[in-house]
């Protein structure tokens, strides 16, 4: 048994596992760019990854009035990202270390995540440890998203275990604030992207870890 009880990991992708937020920034702004949009607010990026594909496509539309559809900015942003998911996109630092770590103490563990499905397969396979998650859920799965805790405790039934007994890593403020108010052991990873929210996340996750090795001194 472990300092704290845990029985599973429930790993984001995106700025936990691997390397991508700085991606997400470009393709938002390529995407506007190619619809008209030249200058959009500096804040857009910060706004989207709040929310699921499907809202972030409602958004695009409303605030910048274009004349297509949320299903023609789904698969187009989908497009546009990913050659960089199948040919570019590295994991963090200690992800398959860290994967190895749990392996030799039988703890199970698997992704949660609200990038597109396709995406997060291509990336794992790529980085050849897909089939080493027990899970792969996504907003298609729970299309609500992060900003509500069905993910994660869909996450919890398949593992087997209490929240309590479930460690959430994630890099992203709204997704540990989710995890943490459903009962869920959260460690804050740190990422580029979320540096800004550093002290909060400091503060409201149950652990600050500056990289993936750290989660064995969980244990």
């Amino acid at each position: 048994m472990n300092k704290i009880g845990i029985k599973g990991v429930i790993f984001d992708l995106d700025g936990t596992l691997i390397d991508s937020m700085g991606i997400w920034y470009d393709i938002d702004r390529k995407f506007l760019a190619e619809n008209g949009v030249k200058n959009p607010p500096a804040d857009i990026s910060d706004r989207m990854k709040k929310m699921t594909i499907y809202e972030s496509s409602e958004l695009f539309i409303n605030e910048f009035k274009l004349s297509c559809t949320k299903e023609y900015v789904v698969k187009r942003i989908e497009e546009l990202v990913r050659i960089e998911y199948e040919e570019n996109i590295p994991l963090k630092p200690y992800a398959a270390e860290i994967l190895d770590f749990l392996d030799n103490r039988g703890i199970s563990y698997g992704v949660a995540t609200a990038t597109y499905h396709s995406l997060a397969e291509v990336v794992l396979k790529r980085c050849g440890i897909r089939d080493r998650f027990e899970f792969l859920l996504t907003d298609k799965d729970y299309p609500r998203g992060k900003k509500f805790p069905d993910i994660f405790l869909g996450a919890a039934e398949i593992l087997g275990a209490r929240p309590n007994e479930i460690l959430v890593a994630e890099d992203a403020l709204h997704c540990v604030e989710t995890a943490k108010n459903a009962g869920f052991i959260t460690a804050a990873v740190y990422d580029k992207a979320s540096e800004c929210d550093k002290e909060i996340l400091s503060e409201t996750a149950d652990f600050y870890i500056s990289g993936l090795n750290e989660i064995e001194n969980l244990f």
